[in-house]
């Protein structure tokens, strides 16, 4: 009989380490490959508890699950209601971050640490509008941003080789920011990416020019002291000199520039690839394979919608019953 309440206390002490070592909404993330999957949930989470005047934390998120289930989607109900009449946000947004808290009591239930479930036609999603306006901007435009960098400069080299990755190559923000010294094999053209949900890398080949512009800045990049070895695009500034750059830093870069160059529509990452998917489409004659090929989209359907915002036939279509 000792030595079975010795194991039956071990066990305890066991099961007591692990609760006290927990994090629910870590153990939600673990198995999301991207980490700006992750990111968006701790910061969709954080809203909602700091709306609500709640640190997020292992505490706080028990307190969550273990309230009456009336209870808690009366607070999701008041959180959604706060962030389309008051931070008036797209219903795609909303719907994202309302669906983290749904994920988090999701993990939660299938755990054994929530009874219930925020499955209920009270919090449906929002309808979304389908349409989306990727038509970025000209080439000419493009052109102006590419040669504002000066290049003469090593920041200047460092800007000009992820703007062209952007453009050239219709990179997105992360693949840009994520790429490795090793990732890089210029004798062929050839980098390696992390795609858009994809846990392993794959090989993409880049235009010459941007194989120049990487080499230009490589080779005073390899040279260059850093405190991570093996990222190709590294912060010069003062504070943060030699980390890995970030998206916000790369945003800032495209959205500056946009404006020292006077584009007046606002500018991003994301729409620099926009520009540059339409971009193709326009001198391919339309061929939406081609351009899947280029854009790395998993469905075709979505350059159906580049394609039709670049050539407008509804525009056209009405212009034919132009009244003269």
């Amino acid at each position: 009989m000792t030595i079975v309440s010795t194991k039956n206390d071990n066990w305890q002490v066991q099961v007591s380490q692990l609760e006290q070592e927990r994090s629910l909404w870590q153990e939600m993330v673990a198995n999301k490959r991207s980490p700006h999957t992750k990111k968006a949930y701790e910061i969709d989470l954080r809203d909602f508890f700091q709306f609500h005047a709640v640190e997020l934390s292992q505490s706080s998120i028990m307190q969550f699950l273990q309230l009456d289930r009336s209870q808690a989607i009366q607070l999701v109900l008041k959180f959604r209601r706060y962030l389309v009449d008051e931070r008036k946000l797209k219903a795609a947004s909303v719907n994202r971050k309302i669906n983290s808290i749904k994920a988090l009591v999701r993990h939660g239930h299938d755990v054994g640490c929530c009874p219930w479930r925020l499955d209920v036609e009270a919090l449906h999603p929002l309808k979304v509008e389908p349409y989306r306006d990727t038509r970025g901007v000209s080439a000419t435009d493009i052109k102006k941003i590419l040669s504002h960098p000066d290049r003469t400069t090593l920041v200047g080299k460092r800007d000009y080789a992820m703007l062209m990755l952007l453009w050239g190559n219709g990179l997105r923000s992360s693949e840009v920011i994520g790429l490795d010294i090793s990732d890089i094999d210029l004798s062929d053209r050839s980098i390696w990416i992390k795609g858009k949900g994809k846990s392993d890398k794959q090989q993409i080949r880049i235009n010459n020019s941007t194989v120049e512009a990487i080499r230009d800045w490589l080779q005073h990049r390899v040279n260059y002291y850093s405190s991570n070895s093996n990222a190709l695009f590294i912060s010069l500034s003062s504070t943060k000199r030699g980390e890995r750059l970030n998206y916000i830093s790369l945003y800032y870069l495209v959205d500056r520039t946009s404006e020292a160059v006077g584009i007046s529509k606002k500018m991003s990452p994301h729409r620099v690839r926009h520009s540059a998917i339409t971009a193709v489409l326009e001198r391919n004659g339309g061929n939406i394979r081609k351009a899947q090929s280029f854009s790395r989209h998993a469905d075709p359907k979505t350059l159906m919608v580049y394609d039709d915002n670049l050539q407008q036939p509804q525009a056209e279509m009405s212009d034919l019953l132009e009244v003269f």
